[in-house]
């Protein structure tokens, strides 16, 4: 299963919720759990800090869910 989904289903979410929240359609969202369309950059961010979790955990490159501590950058 496409994490993507996996976590939407997690949150009782619909695609159309989050085509709403990342001002997308619905039918744009789909083609990203799909995987027809790769994400773009602004995308993976959003949903990471929507799901507070990671880009890493989004494309699985880590089963870790817990987000990276954020940087300081001075």
């Amino acid at each position: 299963m496409n994490r993507l989904k996996e976590i939407r289903e997690d949150n009782d979410l619909l695609q159309k919720d989050l085509a709403k929240v990342l001002n997308i359609s619905q039918r744009g969202y789909s083609h990203y759990e799909m995987e027809d369309t790769n994400i773009p950059i602004s995308i993976l961010k959003n949903l990471a800090n929507y799901y507070h979790t990671s880009i890493d955990y989004l494309l699985y490159q880590t089963d870790e869910r817990k987000p990276y501590p954020k940087s300081i950058i001075k």
